[in-house]
């Protein structure tokens, strides 16, 4: 029986512990969403998307560079420290004379403590 009572309170010790909210030092890149997804577009439509990022961390983000998984593929994102809390743009521009479906990643760095993030462009060019 003591036995019993004593694994119960390491058990519940253990799993409180683990419970415990962390708060992040130094700025946390938050995306809206990891897959950015076009659907079926015309042919030679416009292929510009805006995706929101924000620091969720708690110093100023910076991002250093976004590139494209190819040249069809072209991201512009804020040339600005991004404050604790505050929100961003990142401008994706697909090219859509190309017809077919197709699968792009977008690479994003910064300074921040997740540094590389991905996000997933994916769609299909209707002629």
């Amino acid at each position: 029986m003591r036995f019993t009572i004593t694994f119960l309170c390491i058990i519940t010790f253990a799993t409180a512990s683990f419970g415990q909210k962390t708060e992040l030092n130094g700025a946390y890149l938050s995306i809206e969403q990891d897959t950015l997804n076009y659907g079926a577009i015309k042919m030679n439509s416009n292929g510009e998307k805006k995706l929101k990022v924000t620091n969720t961390g708690n110093t100023n983000l910076i991002i250093t560079s976004c590139t494209g998984s190819c040249g069809c593929t072209v991201p512009k994102c804020p040339d600005y420290t991004l404050l604790p809390g505050k929100s961003g743009k990142i401008k994706i521009v697909y090219d859509t004379k190309r017809i077919g479906a197709f699968s792009k990643t977008v690479t994003i760095k910064s300074n921040a403590i997740n540094n590389t993030v991905y996000i997933k462009v994916i769609g299909e060019v209707k002629p």
